[in-house]
């Protein structure tokens, strides 16, 4: 608060006396350059007194004018600049977020379209290999099956042999037989052209 020196020299004066002083009738006693009224006066509140309002207005327009300026050429800029920037930022991310949505995107149908290819070989290999089993099966059959064929004629040529011979066989043995028996029974001989003769008859009666 400034006073002045005569108010200064009373207050100096009084605070060695013990008293204080009061400030001379038309003395100012406030910054705010409000006179005096007297002692015990009525003190009225700077922004509410009327003589003080030209100079209020006049200190509220350069205030006002100087934080216009203030935020016209400073605050301003300075905010649009940063909106700016993260405007662009954010551009940036949403444009480089599309073109990696669009790379995985191309990636993931890459990937399903060689999987299907895939899944197609491996169904393509499957059946070339069951085809060449069931093939290499058939053959080894039709082989397997010829070989029997073969084993079987060959089989049932030596039994037609067999069966010849052992009916040969039978007829000397049954030539003997009857000569050994009609040797027996009458106690002479038999020539063997007759016994021949009888066991074909006998043979030509039972096929017939």
């Amino acid at each position: 608060m400034f006073v002045t020196p005569a108010y200064a020299e009373d207050a100096a004066a009084a605070t060695e006396t013990g008293q204080a002083a009061a400030p001379a009738a038309g003395e100012l006693n406030t910054e705010t350059g409000v006179p005096q009224e007297g002692h015990g006066g009525h003190k009225v509140f700077p922004p509410f007194d009327h003589t003080t309002f030209a100079s209020q207005l006049l200190w509220l327009v350069i205030t006002f004018g100087v934080f216009f300026l203030l935020m016209q050429k400073v605050l301003v800029p300075r905010v649009g600049g940063i909106l700016e920037s993260r405007h662009q930022r954010l551009s940036q991310d949403i444009d480089e977020a599309a073109r990696l949505k669009a790379e995985a995107d191309a990636a993931v149908a890459t990937y399903e379209g060689e999987l299907a290819a895939a899944r197609t070989k491996a169904n393509a290999i499957g059946t070339a290999a069951r085809e060449s089993a069931k093939a290499k099966a058939e053959t080894e059959r039709l082989a397997i099956e010829a070989s029997l064929a073969e084993k079987l004629k060959a089989a049932e040529a030596r039994i037609a042999g067999i069966k010849e011979k052992a009916f040969a066989d039978v007829g000397t043995i049954a030539e003997e037989t009857a000569a050994a028996v009609v040797d027996q029974l009458v106690g002479g001989t038999v020539a063997k052209t007759d016994v021949a003769a009888a066991v074909a008859a006998a043979t030509a009666k039972r096929e017939a």
